[in-house]
């Protein structure tokens, strides 16, 4: 089973999805997300997709769902890191990620977030 890995870089979590994700992986992901959002109040959550070679349904699954608990806490989700191919498939099996920001890269991510705190202060 894959390790789930997550990091805090100025109170944003980046969490890079697991190469290859299993069930156990994804409710570990999800629970281990969750209780670091919440140990460290961060206020965003960069979810980085660059090891996904392809999203079928069950990583879109996981996706929504980690999504979903990061809004219920009170944190921003972004997805970062999306190959073309990926977000290709993605858009031919009419999966989108309800609303959930992208961005290309961990970077971008970071620069559109305080680009959106700036707005709201």
């Amino acid at each position: 089973m894959a390790d789930v890995h997550i990091i805090s870089i100025n109170g944003v979590l980046v969490v890079t999805l697991p190469a290859v994700t299993d069930d156990g992986t994804a409710e570990r992901l999800v629970e281990q997300v969750g209780a670091r959002l919440v140990e460290l109040a961060a206020r965003a959550v960069l979810i980085d997709v660059s090891n996904a070679r392809i999203i079928d349904s069950f990583l879109g699954r996981v996706l929504g769902s980690l999504a979903g608990a990061v809004r219920l806490l009170g944190a921003e989700p972004v997805v970062v890191g999306m190959r073309p191919e990926v977000a290709i498939t993605m858009v031919e099996l009419g999966m989108d990620l309800g609303g959930v920001a992208t961005a290309l890269s961990i970077e971008h991510g970071l620069a559109g977030l305080r680009v959106r705190a700036g707005r709201r202060m």
